[in-house]
């Protein structure tokens, strides 16, 4: 069994991405392309985007630091260190409104 604190990682992760050009780090935890399910540790320098982009079948992201927006087509939802949000199955941004840190999880395959 793999054992990982995740309060740990975020704190790393937030210190690369306040220092990287992008604003932005990203560590996978679970899963990969062989996977059917991948999480994904992501940090964002406050004012920092995930640019808009197509939705997986199945996701959702877990606020672990900070504040954000997730915004698809006219509707939005903020959340902060806790928070537990559904993406919708369409087109989406992620928004750092502070310096922020979300679990994403993805299902990337069938349970075939």
């Amino acid at each position: 069994m793999n054992s990982l604190n995740i309060t740990d990682l975020a704190r790393e992760q937030l210190a690369v991405a306040l220092t990287a050009n992008s604003g932005r780090s990203a560590h996978t935890i679970h899963g990969g392309h062989d996977h059917k399910l991948r999480q994904t540790v992501v940090a964002m320098a406050a004012g920092r985007l995930l640019d808009e982009h197509e939705s997986p079948a199945e996701a959702t992201l877990m606020v672990l630091v900070g504040r954000l927006r997730l915004v698809a087509g006219d509707e939005s939802w903020e959340g902060a260190a806790g928070d537990y949000l559904v993406i919708p199955p369409a087109r989406h941004r992620v928004e750092a409104l502070d310096d922020a840190v979300l679990l994403l999880t993805v299902v990337t395959g069938s349970a075939a």
